[in-house]
């Protein structure tokens, strides 16, 4: 890296209204899909504000997956399946378990049975 790098890059991001900080004695971060959790002990964050929202980078030197026993599924994606199936949302929760998430799927194994 060529040096005063991070310097210009400062004043670049400041020019583009971005401030950019570290963010101090991070502990942990958990990033959390719909099947599986990575998680980064002891990671290097990196924060970029903007005016309407932050942007985060995460530099690991290791981390871990843990694949969830039973996906998660968003509450209103569980609300479509059981009011198109006219079902219960726990009937409409092991559907989407049953279909791996794919909601057209799910509604068609209630609605067919």
């Amino acid at each position: 890296m060529m040096r005063g790098g991070n310097r210009e890059m400062r004043r670049m991001l400041d020019k583009m209204g971005l401030e950019m900080k570290d963010v101090q004695n991070v502990q942990e971060v958990i990033i959390k899909t719909d099947t599986k959790e990575i998680i980064i002990t002891k990671p290097s964050v990196t924060e970029m504000k903007a005016k309407d929202n932050s942007i985060f980078q995460i530099i690991a030197e290791s981390y871990e997956e843990r694949e969830l026993e039973v996906p998660v599924f968003k509450e209103e994606d569980i609300l479509l399946v059981a009011q198109q199936a006219n079902v219960s949302p726990e009937k409409a929760t092991q559907a989407l378990i049953e279909a791996k998430g794919d909601l057209a799927m799910a509604i068609l194994q209630l609605t067919t049975k």
